[in-house]
């Protein structure tokens, strides 16, 4: 529309020289072009007031001010703009983005022109939308007006709303191609990926250790400052994340919300549930690139790593004895506390660790599920059948770096190597002897009890070391040769 058909026309103008009427909307989108004819400033300027804007849009929210709208109706404007852009898309020269309203894309090349003119009066943080503000006040606010109608959990912003939802639909529509991990949400993939392409974008500044996220750089800067300000009311162990507290208070309540639908086993923590359902698929994506092993979960290959580069970062304060994993060393711990809190039901054998209980239940049932596929033995447990494997291939990979024998498991050699330290941390509590192995120590401590447990089948001597028995079921086998 020319300047001299809209003032011929009965379209309602919003230029002061020509306002006769209520201020319409229907030319709003040429208004702009139209103020070149009574100010040379800018394009957009609302002749009604005189008002300048540096944008297009504040103009057009503004102009519902003289029209008696409300200012939060933007429906009026974007349907108008809809109506003069004849469905035609706008295109974004720089990303390629495509948006159905003008507006839009213009609030959208404020990303790319890096501008943040909102700031935030609490905070100081700056931000390129107004919108993107007026959700970030609500932090400081601490309003939470979107409410879940599964748990009832609150949220500041309505797409966090959106995201929990997935968690109780239990849909993960967003699959990782290299391991088939599923995540109720892309972005969460995508960092997944990382994991995948060994990218280690975010470095600490401190120790120069890289990470593929930037959530865990900041978590692992605090190891640096030493702060741990996250307090659990019930024990008063601290963390230094939020995130891990939480975790821990379940082990107060006894809460295992997380099942799995195969086996029914439950947890504590989903990130426990789904490693643990890696374990019903088989797969395991996770490759050694030294020895071809292969592990269902990353955290499992990296701590297999260190058996073949020899790292023992974690050492015992009591008798100096180094581990290749944390959690080995907290299990040797409790050997020297001499604490042994799981106890058998069927005969009262105690155990320093859960898991040897476990074993050790299997005697009572006389179970024997693992199976030896070329000479047919059964075995109780799973560790026993691998290490039976290696008799018939006949290797031994666990080699002493001082001697040079070999062993074929590393439990072996851990022991042999005490020979060359001449470390003696086993000791009896009764007479305080000595030893370089907790077995002989085991050994020892019959005698002060007095316990024979291993007796003569042909005379029913009994005997309190195997040792002992074994010499003297000699003297069985050599009576004919004597003449007795």
């Amino acid at each position: 529309m020319s300047v001299s058909e809209l003032h011929n026309s009965h379209a309602q103008c919003p230029c002061r020289d020509c306002f006769s009427s209520k201020l319409g909307l229907s030319i709003v989108s040429s208004h702009n072009i139209h103020g070149y004819v009574h100010n040379s400033l800018g394009a957009h300027m609302c002749w009604a007031c005189g008002e300048a804007f540096g944008d297009l849009n504040e103009l057009k929210e503004h102009i519902l001010i003289h029209t008696g709208q409300s200012s939060l109706n933007k429906e009026v404007v974007e349907e108008t703009e809809r109506q003069n852009s004849n469905g035609k898309p706008h295109l974004c020269n720089i990303c390629g983005k495509v948006f159905a309203l003008q507006s839009k894309l213009h609030q959208h090349e404020i990303i790319h022109s890096e501008q943040k003119a909102y700031a935030c009066n609490v905070c100081s943080k700056v931000f390129n939308q107004q919108g993107n503000l007026f959700k970030h006040e609500k932090i400081h606010t601490g309003e939470k007006p979107h409410v879940c109608n599964v748990c009832g959990k609150s949220f500041s912003q309505r797409g966090n709303l959106q995201k929990h939802a997935l968690l109780h639909t239990g849909s993960k529509p967003h699959v990782c191609s290299v391991c088939g991990k599923g995540f109720n949400q892309l972005g969460n993939l995508h960092k997944h990926k990382l994991i995948h392409s060994g990218q280690k974008p975010h470095i600490c500044g401190i120790c120069g250790r890289g990470f593929s996220q930037q959530g865990n750089l900041h978590k692992h800067e605090f190891i640096h400052t030493g702060l741990r300000p996250y307090v659990c009311k019930l024990c008063g162990k601290t963390f230094t994340q939020q995130g891990n507290l939480k975790k821990h208070e379940s082990v107060h309540t006894g809460e295992k919300p997380f099942s799995c639908n195969e086996c029914g086993k439950r947890f504590t923590q989903e990130g426990n549930l789904q490693k643990h359902q890696v374990i019903h698929t088989g797969r395991k994506p996770h490759v050694c690139k030294m020895c071809g092993k292969c592990f269902s979960q990353q955290g499992n290959l990296s701590k297999h790593l260190l058996i073949h580069s020899g790292q023992r970062p974690y050492a015992c304060r009591e008798c100096g004895r180094k581990f290749t994993q944390q959690g080995n060393l907290q299990k040797h711990q409790i050997l020297h506390t001499g604490q042994k809190p799981y106890e058998c039901k069927m005969c009262g054998k105690c155990f320093t660790q859960q898991g040897n209980l476990k074993k050790h239940e299997v005697i009572h049932t006389g179970e024997k599920p693992f199976v030896c596929k070329v000479c047919g033995k059964q075995f109780s447990q799973q560790g026993n059948l691998k290490k039976h494997i290696i008799i018939h291939t006949g290797q031994k990979p666990h080699v002493c770096r001082v001697c040079g024998k070999a062993f074929t498991q590393q439990g072996n050699l851990q022991k042999h190597e005490i020979i060359h330290t001449g470390e003696k941390p086993y000791s009896c509590h009764t007479c305080h002897k000595k030893f370089s192995q907790q077995g002989n120590l085991r050994k020892h401590e019959a005698l002060h009890l007095g316990q024979k447990s291993h007796v003569c089948n042909i005379c029913g001597k009994e005997f309190s070391l195997q040792a002992n028995l074994n010499k003297h079921a000699a003297f069985h086998t050599k009576l004919p040769v004597f003449g007795w």
